[in-house]
């Protein structure tokens, strides 16, 4: 009988299909990397299609650090409908007019909502509420309020603008954008306060997620790719791209994976990641009072 080769610790960037929850993606890959040890960092919505990154086996030790970091996204917001779930998902709860709509006020509205803002998760989320899912609430009946939150739209830009008619025959505006965004920014809650501050109402109707930190679609493989040939960044090559670099010689390395705190050199970015002479990765460190508190050791 041949022996199975053991799947290597490390990142699976994957290109999810609509359709997909985030966690269908994990127990698919649980099935074509043959192991339990899979999770992911940054959930996207089922209407969602893009970047998806997993963690197999070790590399699930990375996953909380990477999602603290920069996403890009495509998509496309209707101006003159609002929906329960502020996506096409969900149920069309009113229409209006946004043919008089001017690309002047959809560009100051858009300006409004660049930067540092405070921004109202929508309700139909997996945001937890007093430990409970924000959507199990609604779908409980509940009456309650999200409170706002920080978040950073860095990039929010129009690229077309296109009249359209809606099912029901009301003049809508569909609107072509990319957003470069902190983690915990919902994309459907931009496209809802965009159409709340024009007036009209507004909904997100597609979503593609280009970029979450460091990887982008360029490294991004299909489910049906990855059944063929399981394509794992190693581990190594993941944090290098993901984190400050620190190298250290073997005296230092042998202190650092038996827990000792050592000094380290000032870095501009935390975590960081730690090399030794060999060029493997160590451990995954953050400053703390000038020295190095371990986060996650892989040697």
């Amino acid at each position: 009988m041949t022996e199975r080769t053991p799947t290597p610790d490390g990142l699976v960037i994957v290109d999810k299909p609509s359709g997909f929850t985030s966690h269908d993606v994990v127990a698919k890959m649980r099935g074509i990397a043959r192991t339990r040890r899979v999770g992911h960092a940054g959930t996207l919505d089922p209407m969602a299609t893009g970047v998806l990154v997993l963690g197999v086996e070790k590399a699930t030790k990375l996953l909380g650090h990477l999602a603290l970091t920069e996403k890009e996204y495509l998509g496309t917001i209707r101006l003159g409908q609002n929906t329960v779930t502020d996506d096409a998902e969900g149920e069309i709860t009113s229409s209006a007019d946004a043919s008089a709509v001017t690309r002047e006020a959809v560009d100051a509205g858009v300006a409004e909502l660049t930067g540092d803002i405070m921004q109202v998760p929508s309700k139909v989320s997996a945001i937890k509420i007093d430990g409970k899912r924000s959507y199990a609430r609604v779908r409980g009946g509940e009456e309650f309020d999200i409170p706002a939150r920080p978040v950073t739209v860095s990039s929010f830009r129009v690229y077309d603008v296109r009249e359209a008619t809606a099912e029901d025959g009301t003049p809508v505006v569909d609107l072509v954008v990319s957003v470069v965004c902190s983690s915990g920014t919902y994309i459907r809650a931009l496209a809802r306060d965009l159409g709340a501050g024009l007036g009209v109402g507004g909904h997100l109707t597609a979503l593609r997620r280009t970029r979450v930190g460091p990887y982008g679609l360029d490294a991004a493989r299909t489910l049906e790719r990855l059944q063929e040939e399981l394509t794992v960044m190693p581990i190594a090559d993941a944090a290098a791209a993901a984190f400050a670099r620190w190298d250290v010689d073997t005296r230092q390395a042998k202190l650092l994976v038996n827990g000792v705190r050592l000094e380290m050199p000032a870095q501009e970015r935390s975590p960081v990641a730690v090399f030794g002479p060999d060029g493997r990765f160590l451990a995954l460190v953050e400053e703390q009072k000038g020295k190095a508190k371990s986060l996650a050791v892989f040697a």
